[in-house]
């Protein structure tokens, strides 16, 4: 039974239904946002051109924020935000005669490229760690402790073989001692046995 008259060209399964609250929904929250990033990008484009009082500065700092909030619930694309705050700052810097504005806006480093930083850094620190000052003391510890190591592998190693080679000779000796083992002596084979007859009396011819 349809829930809705013959004429209706909406949705009418409940996926479809869900989409359309889904939808709404997002309006409700994106609309805002996107009216509040275009509200300070305008603000911030008016104080420059004239500050009457007003620091430019804050100005584009509050805008990028309003864009950068935007683009963290998804009312616009990051990229979009990137994009718009580039255009932004390169207007607000043309309108005060060149000089460059510095806006303190928040990062949106993901968690992902954040891990990654963290990671590069304390491998850069390790080997800066492991290399040593960049002087003639520095790179004389450099190479004792490379030699060191060279050598301690050599002698790993060799030890290892040494090793080898006595398993495989105790092995060897162990076989040859052995004696083998007696063979079992076979028993005769049991005579065939054929069974005994009964002898029947003979009769005696008559006279």
């Amino acid at each position: 039974m349809a829930t809705k008259p013959r004429g209706w060209t909406g949705a009418r399964t409940p996926s479809a239904l869900k989409r359309v609250r889904t939808a709404d929904r997002r309006e409700t929250i994106n609309t805002p946002r996107r009216s509040a990033a275009k509200t300070f990008v305008a603000r911030a484009l008016r104080i420059a051109a004239s500050p009457d009082g007003v620091d430019p500065a804050a100005a584009l700092a509050e805008a990028m924020s309003a864009l950068d909030k935007a683009a963290k619930t998804g009312a616009i694309h990051r990229n979009a935000a990137a994009r718009r705050k580039s255009r932004l700052a390169l207007k607000v810097n043309d309108a005060l005669g060149g000089a460059p504005v510095q806006a303190a806006a928040s990062k949106t480093t993901g968690r992902a490229a954040a891990s990654k930083a963290a990671k590069a850094r304390v491998a850069a620190a390790k080997a800066t760690k492991a290399k040593g000052a960049q002087t003639a003391a520095g790179k004389a510890r450099a190479a004792l402790s490379k030699t060191a190591r060279t050598e301690a592998a050599g002698r790993s190693s060799a030890a290892g073989s040494a090793e080898g080679a006595t398993t495989t000779a105790r092995s060897s000796r162990t076989a040859a001692t052995r004696s083998p083992a007696a063979a079992k002596p076979s028993r005769p084979a049991a005579k065939a046995t054929q069974p005994k007859t009964q002898s029947r009396p003979r009769k005696k011819p008559e006279a």
